[in-house]
């Protein structure tokens, strides 16, 4: 299975899906941190996957999204963005909107 398809597969296994540095418990990076922490602000039940611990995936991703950096959210397999644009859809009120919505 190429990256691209192994990507797909993660995106459909679940509505929300966060690439991260590290995980929940140990992010790897201050972005990654924020993001698990307005996901669970949120409510949100999500999975993650840690890019540091598959170079293909982190390096998949970037083409795969165009987005370079990391975090990267996804909602039912749709980029949302990475942890600026988290924290704004967050303030807004819109990412909760998009994690309720996801998860009905």
């Amino acid at each position: 299975m190429n990256v691209e398809d192994r990507i797909r597969q993660q995106l459909s296994a679940d509505k929300i899906v966060l690439y991260m540095k590290g995980n929940p418990q140990a992010p790897q990076c201050g972005f990654s941190a924020k993001a698990t922490q307005i996901l669970s602000a949120c409510g949100a039940k999500f999975t993650t996957y840690d890019i540091l611990s598959d170079p293909e995936i982190r390096q998949g991703l970037k083409e795969y999204s165009h987005w370079p950096t990391f975090p990267q959210l996804y909602v039912n397999g749709e980029l949302i963005g990475g942890c600026d644009i988290m924290t704004e859809l967050f303030q807004k009120g819109e990412l909760q909107k998009l994690v309720t919505k996801a998860a009905s």
